[in-house]
């Protein structure tokens, strides 16, 4: 009778401990979610927030407010992510720079990427589109490099930021087709592509969001994507690699993550609907038209991208000496 006793006490404690679990699994969300872009509008990472916050809404039937956090290379938008509660309700969308990159600049930085946030799903990737001024009398990868070989460290890019994707596609570039090109970082791709329009800088690796109707419209050239094979949003654009740098490749890519603690139904249900709402056509569409690959995953699929991206840039933030400025 005893045993009984304290069988039935037993299973009384554990059904007890699962409720709130339970219960969060099948009310969450109650309300809004805020989703913080560490970056400024306009840029691929907003551009992608924006799209699949839409869809996430939709499907979760509850408002999705885009919340921008930009500076400091995604630093200060990921800091406050690692100060938020962590209830479900504050999310961030990031790109591997914050996540994967600033760790091997930044000797002080305020977050730990493999310890300080929930990893909830990948979201895209995409190819960088090198892109140059009309101005520049070049129109294709060979002569974009004969030009840079015959004026070295002359050829300005410019880039989102120092760490950026923008900023090491062309430290990679540079170090494959054997050029010196000279940098200047500004606050954000929109903010590059600007004065790359006007003519302040010559050439940049940037998102096709962020520049893709100047090209279409003539106002800048693209001359390659950073991809091993051509992107179906610009079918035309060869890549860098079959424009006589071998092997060159460099693709860019989005996650959402939460902070640590963040309950596990509510991760599961953020990733399960992220999943879904991927299979949508008409996301797709947008999401392609802009040279984005759906990539959804698992929180542990992410986990592994973060740790083999740090490692990879990490080697190449070496070779170039780079240090935070």
């Amino acid at each position: 009778m005893k045993q009984s006793v304290g069988h039935s006490l037993l299973a009384a404690v554990v059904v007890a401990s699962a409720l709130p679990a339970a219960a969060l699994a099948q009310t969450y969300p109650v309300k809004q979610i805020r989703m913080i872009v560490p970056f400024p509008p306009g840029g691929g990472v907003d551009f992608a927030a924006r799209v699949v916050g839409k869809q996430l809404a939709e499907r979760l039937g509850q408002q999705v407010v885009i919340d921008n956090r930009p500076g400091a290379n995604g630093i200060v938008g990921l800091e406050i992510l690692k100060l938020a509660p962590a209830d479900g309700y504050t999310l961030a969308v990031a790109s591997q720079g914050p996540l994967s990159i600033n760790p091997s600049i930044y000797p002080k930085l305020p977050y730990d990427s493999t310890k300080d946030f929930a990893p909830i799903s990948g979201v895209v990737n995409f190819p960088l589109l090198l892109v140059v001024h009309p101005s520049l009398p070049v129109k294709s990868v060979p002569e974009m490099i004969a030009l840079a070989k015959s004026q070295p460290g002359k050829l300005v890019y410019g880039s989102p930021s120092i760490g950026t994707g923008g900023h090491l596609s062309a430290e990679l570039f540079k170090l494959a087709a054997g050029v010196d090109l000279l940098h200047v970082p500004y606050r954000g791709g929109a903010q590059g592509a600007t004065e790359l329009l006007g003519g302040h800088v010559m050439l940049m690796f940037a998102t096709m969001s962020s520049v893709h109707a100047y090209v279409v419209s003539g106002r800048l050239r693209a001359i390659a994507v950073t991809s091993a094979k051509r992107s179906p949003a610009v079918p035309k654009v060869p890549t860098i690699a079959e424009s006589g740098v071998p092997g060159f490749e460099t693709v860019q890519w989005i996650a959402m993550s939460a902070p640590r603690g963040t309950p596990k139904p509510a991760i599961e249900r953020l990733n399960a609907e992220i999943a879904a709402g991927m299979k949508s056509p008409d996301l797709r569409e947008r999401l392609a038209g802009q040279g984005y690959q759906p990539e959804p995953s698992s929180p542990q699929q992410l986990t592994e991208t973060v740790k083999v991206e740090f490692a990879r840039f990490a080697r190449l933030i070496k070779t170039i000496n780079l240090k935070d400025e």
